[in-house]
């Protein structure tokens, strides 16, 4: 059962945003990608308040996504990364994006917080960052 409203267009939305952002990282690493996402959507706290839509979400400007920015971003959706996004629609989460808002790719190691949120853990290259429970309840 999908845990945000959605349709096909903006699952396949989804699915280019996690090939975009995290294909090097392999399936685990799109599918914390989508965790992020569905987290911005399902939050409506700190700088994701009245964001309901993925096409909102993925858009958000300031704040979203630097792959919006790159033409590779814009290629048709897969069907792998469909089925990815699906997942992660219907509620599958996995650590350390299960709770995260946030995450960046770091030159170096990880820093202990960014933008005041605490560090999580890394997955491959991605730093993965969540606010507390009682600051967004949602994502928790």
């Amino acid at each position: 059962m999908a845990v945000i409203k959605t349709n096909s267009e903006q699952t396949k939305l989804l699915a280019r945003l996690l090939r975009a952002e995290a294909e090097g990282e392999g399936n685990l690493g799109m599918l914390m990608v989508g965790n992020v996402g569905v987290n911005r959507v399902l939050g409506n706290c700190m700088d994701f308040k009245n964001i309901r839509t993925i096409q909102q979400m993925v858009f958000q400007s300031p704040g979203g996504f630097e792959a919006t920015q790159k033409g590779y971003f814009y290629q048709s959706a897969r069907d792998n990364e469909i089925n990815l996004a699906k997942r992660v629609i219907n509620g599958e989460r996995r650590w350390p994006a299960t709770n995260a808002l946030w995450y960046f790719r770091p030159a170096n190691s990880c820093p202990a917080t960014w933008w005041d949120q605490q560090l999580v853990d890394r997955f491959k290259a991605h730093c993965f960052y969540a606010p507390t429970a009682s600051d967004c309840p949602a994502v928790y």
